[in-house]
């Protein structure tokens, strides 16, 4: 089994989904279906069947988080090491080859926004700057092709002052 590193708040966060789904949606889509079933026959009731559909993809959801939280590792990244890279850190590269600096944050997969540089341990440039210092140098095989690196700064930044999404109960919802 594949463990999911994810911080504190990112912990929180999922657990809050899955409670939600579980003590809150799915119940109130329930009580849905049991009143569409009340409207007389099934076949032909449009609004019995889409309660259906709903309870359908709020399982599969719940069993996603539910494997997400067995998986989950919670990593608080002020308690690491902040001389080299670690879960959580801010990283600023250089690209050897046009002298383009590049900055990106690793985090867990569910916190990841790759648009704005909240990458998953699990990505490649990830998994090749993990335990490098300030000055280190590091090749990496990325979509694009091979690319150089030099490590120029690690910081330590909350992850989630970072993040442009996050998610609440109404998104949480199958409404």
């Amino acid at each position: 089994m594949r463990v999911e590193p994810m911080t504190p708040e990112g912990y929180d966060l999922l657990t809050r989904e899955f409670k939600f789904l579980k003590e809150v949606e799915k119940p109130r889509v329930n009580h849905e279906k049991q009143v569409a079933a009340e409207l007389g026959d099934r076949s032909e009731n449009a609004e019995y069947h889409a309660a259906k559909e709903k309870l359908r993809h709020i399982d599969k959801r719940l069993f996603y988080l539910n494997g997400m939280i067995e998986k989950a590792r919670v990593i608080d990244p002020e308690g690491l090491d902040h001389s080299r890279v670690h879960f959580g850190a801010t990283v600023t590269l250089e690209r050897i080859e046009d002298g383009e600096e590049e900055r990106y944050t690793i985090c867990g997969v569910l916190e990841s926004e790759p648009e704005i540089g909240l990458i998953s341990v699990h990505a490649p440039l990830a998994r090749a700057v993990m335990g490098k210092a300030e000055g280190d140098e590091l090749t990496v095989k990325l979509p694009a092709g091979l690319r150089a690196y030099e490590v120029l700064g690690i910081e330590y930044i909350p992850l989630f002052s970072l993040k442009k999404q996050i998610r609440g109960e109404a998104d949480f919802s199958f409404a």
